[in-house]
């Protein structure tokens, strides 16, 4: 083999291992980006909306999703510190990942040999919300934790939270407090009471289930809890 020939093959033994590497380079400088643009603009849609949409036209070509952008001050502060207590305690202290949540997840998912479970903080489960898919798996995980790194270096834990009561999903094609106030309580996220706003966020890790079971014993458990669990919450 002539000297160029075996430069030339060198040079694609570089890319196969340089190729991807660069690859994993540019969707991280993506995503900062889009936090950048994301603190101070709001989201018109994200992966998770994108996602669902596609599913419910499989069925109804026409579909739309419901999602109505409100400001922070006019989300009750019910539903914020709802949401905290039932999916993210220490929302208001930690940098994006509460360890100590993840470590007890880890232990539960060793226990059942599967992904049952994320110890995911609001920050995460925005990350997800935004840019990722629904699946499971410790690289999806990775990336989320990257992400939620992220959101906590470039905006406020109010922007955050605001983001999230925005773009949330409540139920088959319901996005967002507004949207899901309406859907439900035929009132507005500025209205919100505490019994409300506690089902509201205690539905979230389950949305479509509970929209179809709303009057299931566990929802009605867990909203009790969480009614008590409100007052202190820590709201950013």
């Amino acid at each position: 083999m002539s000297k160029g020939g075996k430069a030339g093959g060198r040079r694609w033994v570089k890319w196969i291992f340089l190729g991807p590497l660069l690859l994993i380079v540019l969707a991280q400088l993506y995503f900062f980006l889009m936090v950048c643009w994301w603190s101070w603009f709001n989201p018109s849609s994200t992966s998770m909306m994108n996602d669902q949409l596609a599913l419910m036209r499989e069925k109804k070509p026409k579909a739309m999703l419901q999602q109505q952008w409100v400001p922070y001050e006019r989300i009750s502060e019910n539903l914020k510190r709802a949401v905290i207590a039932s999916e993210d305690a220490n929302f208001s202290e930690h940098d994006g990942v509460d360890w100590e949540a993840l470590q007890k997840a880890y232990e539960r998912n060793n226990r059942k040999h599967k992904v049952v479970g994320g110890g995911s903080t609001i920050t995460q489960q925005l990350a997800k919300n935004l840019f990722l898919s629904g699946s499971r798996s410790y690289l999806r995980k990775g990336q989320e934790m990257i992400i939620a790194f992220m959101l906590e270096t470039v905006m406020s834990k109010q922007r955050i939270l605001e983001i999230y009561l925005n773009v949330a999903e409540f139920g088959r094609g319901i996005f967002g407090a507004e949207a899901a106030s309406r859907y439900y309580y035929r009132t507005s996220a500025a209205n919100l009471g505490v019994a409300q706003a506690a089902k509201l966020a205690v539905m979230l890790p389950n949305p479509r289930y509970y929209d179809r079971h709303r009057s299931s014993s566990y929802l009605a458990q867990r909203t009790t809890l969480i009614v008590n669990r409100m007052s202190s919450a820590e709201l950013p």
